[in-house]
């Protein structure tokens, strides 16, 4: 029996939505797209934008990690405890539901949305994410879904472990200044009201972790397009991307 994070995904809930206002562009094959780069980037802009104009599957890794980790603070479990991380991380049901821009993630069959971004799930994530057997729990889970349909999913990395063999590959960069002033006013978005130099300080400590784990750190993958964001809006980098997904189709 295999085992991991168990990730029941309904695919005709993924599917451009029947009231957006953008066509939906028809691909001659199904390609799985890999996005990687670190937070702040916008990753998952990208990826939900991709997901509503292609009709494919938008597939959140962050989400089933914060939400491992959330299982590991209600059941008091360490974050030190790598043994205890893993059995949690292959133990832990985790399932997606809803359209790219409403996605609900339930964990053990509870709708946990909104605890998964709570501060304090979000920084026990970026420590259960670097633990290897966690990683591999969830990678297991995470390549077994893009084997079926058209997918995109964003993460760390995508390109390089879940996905090597992925059709498009995708790194996106942005400078530290830009991506601290993004994630700082996301999280005022989310009702967060925390100092700029706060989350600014988060992030960075956050990049030290994904970039120095000794499991899949954070790098770009060696035939990865590796696109800067900075002075890009979401529109353009969507664009760009279009481009480069037909290119492959």
């Amino acid at each position: 029996m295999k085992t991991g994070v168990k990730l029941s995904i309904h695919p005709s809930s993924f599917r451009l939505h029947p009231f957006s206002q953008s066509p939906c562009l028809i691909l001659m094959k199904r390609l799985v797209i890999a996005i990687d780069g670190p937070s702040g980037v916008g990753k998952s802009s990208l990826g939900k934008a991709l997901a509503r104009r292609l009709g494919y599957l938008f597939i959140d890794s962050g989400a089933v990690y914060r939400a491992v980790a959330r299982k590991a603070l209600d059941e008091g479990v360490a974050l030190d405890d790598g043994a205890a991380l893993g059995r949690i991380a292959r133990k832990a049901e985790v399932r997606l539901e809803g359209d790219p821009d409403h996605p609900r993630v339930f964990l053990d069959g509870r709708d946990v949305t909104a605890e998964i971004r709570l501060p304090e799930t979000s920084h026990a994530s970026s420590v259960v994410a670097v633990v290897a057997e966690v990683r591999e729990a969830v990678v297991e889970k995470l390549r077994e879904m893009g084997r079926e349909v058209g997918v995109i999913m964003d993460g760390r990395d995508i390109g390089t472990k879940v996905f090597p063999a992925a059709h498009v590959k995708l790194f996106l960069e942005a400078s530290s200044d830009v991506r601290a002033r993004r994630r700082w006013e996301e999280e005022r978005l989310r009702g967060r009201d925390a100092p700029f130099d706060q989350v600014s300080a988060e992030l960075e400590e956050r990049d030290r972790r994904d970039r120095n784990r000794a499991a899949t750190p954070l790098v770009k993958a060696d035939d990865a397009i590796l696109i800067d964001t900075s002075a890009m809006t979401a529109e353009d980098v969507l664009d760009r991307v279009l481009e480069i997904v037909k290119s492959r189709s």
